[in-house]
């Protein structure tokens, strides 16, 4: 099978042309090659031109942190105190603090529901807005805005920080250039770098340089017996090299230009910061990608639900706190930057956690009700869409699925949700479900 494809479309000679070009090698070469092909025209009336998610993995609770129940029984309202908002009446966690003074910049949604309580079920459906099929996996989010807008610029334009969901391929039924582009390492490390940014052991611009001058003529020549063809160079060949070789794409990765205040701002707490992760989204959506994806894991608390807030006694950088840091730097440093009216920041995670504290001390799966919050990019802060019942249950009015809330966050970044896409084998499929409605309380 040496000139046979392969199941992504990519031929041997492919990988032969761009392979070595970096260590990312058939990565760079397949994406740009394929990109050309599927690019679609955007939707207009865009409100945000960029989406910031911050995915909690694991199902985050909703009743320690946008839904707490602070008259319900002990068993159910947990360990955690509540505090006051900027808005009369919404109490959040005692650990969102910085959160709760800026709750007038984003919303909460608190009647989410679904179905679907295990974790890679409940991934896709949030991440997708589809419920999932054995017969097809959906595109995420930034898969589609990948496949529909016009890619400008030199940045990837779906972008995972620093790694995307294990669960998920990112981009469904749409090609393989639409998958997140995951940045790897620790954005914590202060020698954090780019993987596949760097130069092959061996290469530097002047050869690769050479490599690609090399494959051009050889292109000329094959186009020269075959009188079909087109003329010209390779554009994918050469917004490979363009990547690999742009000083201003390497330097959006670059934390370590950023003042220590800013990053102390956003939080320094070790491990894969979601601190550092959320400063670096904030720059890469600065320099014009689209679509950002904030991974942070370990939201998975079945036992110790205390953990979220102290990890041992003189921990002051566990999950609750590190979210808030970060979550609330970034809303500050996009409205300081004039970049929040046309940021769409989502915080969510597969579901919630149950009403009542197990045996262990924490939450097990709860997909009936849970929480999101969304900020800026359209969206009309200071106020709730929703409400869980006094347990935090079920939803007690206007029930809200996942695939309303696709509908609303393609609504907000110009894509019609009845936009269709189609499958590898030609069958159209919207990017949100017949049916999703968009949450119009939520737009501006």
């Amino acid at each position: 099978m040496d000139n046979q494809k392969r199941c992504d479309g990519v031929t041997r000679r492919d990988i032969i042309r761009i392979g070595g070009l970096s260590t990312l090698g058939l990565g760079l070469g397949n994406y740009f090659r394929l990109q050309r092909a599927v690019a679609g025209e955007p939707s207009p009336a865009a409100r945000a031109k960029s989406c910031i998610l911050i995915w909690l993995d694991g199902g985050p609770s909703h009743l320690e942190t946008f839904d707490p129940k602070p008259d319900a029984p002990v068993e159910v309202r947990g360990p955690f105190e509540t505090i006051a908002t900027t808005v009369a009446g919404v109490r959040l966690s005692e650990c969102l603090e910085k959160t709760a003074g800026l709750m007038d910049k984003f919303a909460i949604v608190r009647s989410m529901n679904s179905p679907l309580g295990e974790h890679n079920f409940g991934t896709h459906y949030l991440m997708t807005g589809y419920q999932p099929t054995p017969a097809l996996e959906y595109p995420t989010y930034g898969a589609t805005l990948a496949q529909v807008r016009t890619r400008s610029g030199v940045l990837p334009p779906h972008i995972a920080v620093p790694e995307f969901s294990r669960v998920l391929s990112g981009n469904g039924y749409l090609p393989s250039v639409t998958k997140p582009f995951s940045v790897g390492g620790n954005p914590e490390n202060p020698q954090f770098k780019v993987r596949d940014l760097d130069f092959y052991h061996g290469l530097d611009l002047t050869r690769l340089d050479q490599r690609r001058k090399i494959v051009n003529a050889f292109d000329r020549f094959s186009r020269g017996k075959d009188a079909s063809a087109k003329t010209g160079s390779d554009p994918d060949l050469e917004q490979a090299y363009d990547l690999l070789a742009s000083p201003s794409a390497k330097d959006a990765f670059k934390l370590s230009d950023e003042p220590e205040s800013v990053r102390n701002r956003y939080g320094r707490n070790g491990g894969k910061s979601i601190g550092q992760s959320c400063l670096l989204a904030r720059r890469l959506v600065e320099r014009g990608v689209p679509f950002v994806t904030v991974n942070s894991s370990g939201w998975d608390t079945h036992q110790n639900i205390v953990q979220l807030k102290q990890r041992y006694p003189t921990d002051r950088n566990a999950h609750l706190p590190a979210l808030d840091r970060a979550f609330s730097a970034l809303i500050l440093d996009l409205s300081e930057r004039g970049m929040l009216d046309d940021t769409l920041v989502c915080v969510m995670g597969e579901f919630g956690r149950t009403p009542k504290i197990n045996s262990a001390g924490g939450r097990d799966h709860w997909p009936n009700v849970f929480s999101v919050a969304l900020a800026g990019g359209g969206i009309a802060g200071g106020q709730v869409i929703g409400s869980s019942d006094s347990l935090g249950e079920l939803p007690s009015d206007h029930p809200i699925t996942p695939s309303d809330l696709a509908a609303t966050i393609y609504t907000l970044l110009g894509v019609a949700p009845k936009h269709e896409l189609h499958t590898r084998d030609g069958r159209p499929v919207r990017v949100a479900p017949d049916g999703a409605k968009v949450i119009s309380e939520l737009l501006v």
